[in-house]
């Protein structure tokens, strides 16, 4: 049972209110959910305290159980200080041109 912590969507249309929820990977995004952490406005200025409300040690309690955040509540979390800073927040880097393409652009060079 691999557990996530994660947004469901509430709120009527073009007016989105999120609640932070502790559910399995394979449960719907708006549906069973095993416990509720907090909530998030995002409709809400930055600096209001109402924008997100969170729960945080039973955050940390799933968290040391072997849950895991979704990349939009690892940002909140992360902007909160809850969590640091972690691996997967990367953003991804370009690839290369492929090989022929780079054998093109030596020989353009040379020439």
């Amino acid at each position: 049972m691999a557990l996530r912590i994660r947004l469901a969507r509430g709120g009527s249309k073009k007016r989105p209110f999120y609640k932070l929820v502790v559910a399995e990977n394979t449960a719907p995004r708006d549906g069973r959910f095993i416990e509720r952490l907090g909530s998030y406005n995002p409709l809400l200025e930055k600096g209001n305290q109402e924008r997100v409300v969170i729960e945080q040690d039973r955050i940390k309690y799933w968290l040391s159980v072997g849950a895991k955040a979704s990349e939009r509540v690892d940002k909140i979390l992360m902007e909160l200080g809850v969590i640091g800073a972690t691996a997967h927040r990367d953003t991804p880097k370009k690839s290369a041109p492929k090989k022929k393409a780079q054998a093109r652009l030596q020989q353009q060079q040379a020439q």
